[in-house]
């Protein structure tokens, strides 16, 4: 995270301390930024340029994807649906290719 985030979430906290507890400012605050780096550096965060570019490869990604999507969907319907050429087709070999037994005219 951004050194001087971390420098401002620790002046806010520091802000919002009563004001009996502001004479030890300078410990609390170094104490506070101390704090804020090593809890937010374990975060497995991503700045928000890199979560931009993921999220514009990603509306690419669900674009092409509607779009071969529709391309099956129009192919199936030019050449019958995937499910008219698998099994139960009326293929003469009553299951042959499948260890069925001889193929019978």
């Amino acid at each position: 995270m951004d050194p001087f985030r971390i420098d401002e979430l620790a002046r806010r906290l520091i802000e919002s301390l009563p004001p009996a507890l502001r004479g030890v400012q300078q410990d609390l605050e170094a104490n506070f930024r101390a704090v804020l780096r090593a809890t937010l550096g374990k975060l497995d965060l991503v700045t928000r340029d890199e979560f931009d570019a993921q999220t514009k490869v990603l509306e690419r990604t669900r674009a092409k994807a509607d779009a071969l999507e529709a391309r099956l969907t129009e192919l199936e319907r030019a050449h019958g649906s995937p499910s008219q050429g698998a099994a139960g087709s009326g293929t003469p070999d009553n299951g042959a290719a499948r260890g069925g037994g001889p193929a019978t005219p």
